[in-house]
């Protein structure tokens, strides 16, 4: 992907990054007049949803991360359920109605931030204001995005199988959708409760039901996004808060609780020892991975994870001369990192996600929505965690993040990229934390993942060869099955940064793996 000329940005009064320059000027221009983080986030998400229809939309989830100043933090697990009458399934396929399996909570996401809001940060905005800028892409049209025409080339062999997408979805030119811009508008007109009990919710209901999904109206009436405590690590001074289970962000903070182990300061960023150390922290942290889940089913082990005796351990495992199998299987996925403050220091990181990317393929009857196939998360072992179950709400990979540095928000940090995730997070937290790059720099710097992939199968460590002929060899030498992938490749995932400094600047950017940038005001 080409990078933006604006991928960075600073400022001293706000900021706001998404993967698209268009959604984060809708959410800049709420900061403008006056607007909080969330605000912004919202106005910039519902633009994403239209822009970004490959990686998000309104039929998929959203978490939320939230801090300030005055020590609030909170998480909004905005995380559809499985339907409450499953059809029997030997297994889940990956696309197509028997993958949509659970209801999309994104939009009531965005009403639970929308109260939080208004009742801690005096925000004043409502969804009608919020999401005109959405209303008038998705009806007015705008250019196909490069990551849109990349994934649709990507699944061209597949799409045929997908009834109404290629009526829908264009490859290059101006895209539009008015079914979509009818929906955001009713949306707008009656509240986000219209997505699940007004007659919006019917009509969506009924399409599901026709594209043979097993979600029907009850299933959408009982969608609620949940407002509960992150979990938190301290990493050299910074503590970092991220969404509990059914995220996986208790791997992202238990692969920095390994590494915290390790001085990696003293360890050259750009050097085989860096990669080679973060390569293997992930590997002791998703150890545990797959016992992950729903926590209204299967009680997490949280602590124990992140327990500094059990880190140390899993530190002590660790060769810094060889490499140790890739303990996990591979789950793949999309998603949207967008993330806001306000002039006030209030913070706002999201990641909205359809899971793979297209989601299910299921396009509802006359709304323009794609459902998502986040049920192909499930397991139908019985003996697993993550079994699928009524009303259980599936394994998750979205887990953005804020660093707090004395209390107050530092770091807003996320990306797209399923298993890639944490991966990503590990890197650019060392980056930021452990060497101090700014923002941009440790966005564009080299990157690897760990596992299989679309068009790979093997579980091997693909890593974009800007790290060098010299790093690349030296990780073979150490045994990883290192394969080069190209630099600021599509596979290395899309993230984004935002950094609040002590002198009162704040400086941020989007991927340039995106169409994406930050914008301050």
């Amino acid at each position: 992907m080409r990078q933006s000329e604006n991928a960075a940005a600073r400022s001293t009064k706000g900021m706001v990054t998404t993967p698209h320059h268009t959604a984060s000027e809708a959410g800049a221009k709420v900061l403008r007049r006056g607007g909080t983080a969330i605000e912004a986030v919202i106005a910039a998400g519902a633009a994403l949803t239209v822009l970004y229809p490959h990686f998000c939309g309104l039929g998929g989830d959203a978490i939320w991360v939230l801090a300030d100043g005055s020590g609030r933090r909170q998480t909004i697990m905005g995380i559809g359920q499985a339907a409450e009458h499953l059809p029997p399934l030997d297994a889940i396929p990956q696309r197509g109605p028997l993958s949509a399996l659970t209801t999309a909570a994104l939009v009531d996401s965005w009403g639970e931030a929308l109260r939080y809001s208004s009742e801690n940060w005096q925000g004043k905005e409502s969804l009608a204001t919020l999401l005109a800028d959405a209303i008038e892409l998705a009806a007015q049209g705008f250019p196909v995005s490069q990551s849109q025409k990349h994934w649709h080339a990507f699944r061209a062999s597949e799409i045929p199988g997908w009834p109404g997408f290629e009526a829908h979805f264009v490859t290059q030119g101006i895209q539009r959708q008015p079914q979509l811009a009818a929906v955001l508008e009713r949306i707008a007109q009656y509240g986000h409760r219209e997505f699940y009990e007004g007659e919006l919710a019917q009509r969506i209901a009924n399409g599901l039901e026709a594209a043979r999904s097993p979600i029907r109206i009850g299933d959408m009436q009982k969608t609620a996004a949940r407002m509960v405590d992150p979990i938190s690590m301290v990493y050299r001074g910074v503590e970092l808060l991220a969404p509990p289970p059914p995220s996986q962000g208790v791997t992202t903070l238990g692969i920095m609780g390994v590494l915290s182990n390790f001085d990696m300061a003293n360890v050259d960023p750009s050097s085989a020892q860096f990669y080679h150390l973060c390569v293997e922290a992930v590997k002791q942290a998703f150890l545990d991975r797959g016992t992950i889940a729903d926590p209204d089913f299967v009680a997490q082990a949280c602590y124990y994870w992140l327990n500094e005796t059990v880190l140390s351990r899993k530190a002590a495992a660790i060769d810094r001369h060889m490499a140790l199998p890739w303990p996990d299987t591979h789950r793949t996925g999309d998603t949207v990192y967008l993330a806001a403050v306000d002039n006030e220091g209030r913070c706002a990181s999201v990641l909205q996600s359809t899971y793979y990317d297209w989601g299910s393929g299921v396009l509802l009857g006359d709304t323009g929505i794609l459902w998502q196939n986040r049920g192909a998360a499930f397991s139908t072992d019985p003996a697993s965690p993550n079994v699928l179950a009524p009303g259980k709400r599936p394994f998750y990979t979205l887990n953005p993040g804020i660093g707090l540095r004395d209390g107050k928000p530092h770091l807003l940090y996320g990306t797209q990229g399923a298993d890639g995730q944490p991966q990503t997070l590990t890197l650019l937290l060392s980056r930021l934390i452990d060497h101090g790059f700014d923002p941009l720099s440790a966005l564009s710097a080299p990157r690897f993942l760990l596992g299989r992939t679309f068009s790979d199968t093997r579980d091997n460590l693909k890593i974009e060869n800007s790290v060098g002929d010299g790093v690349m060899e030296a990780l073979h030498v150490m045994g990883h099955e290192t394969i080069a992938i190209p630099a600021l490749s599509a596979l290395a995932g899309q993230a984004g940064v935002i950094r609040l400094n002590t002198d009162g600047w704040i400086d941020g950017a989007h991927d340039p793996r995106s169409d994406g940038c930050a914008v301050g005001i």
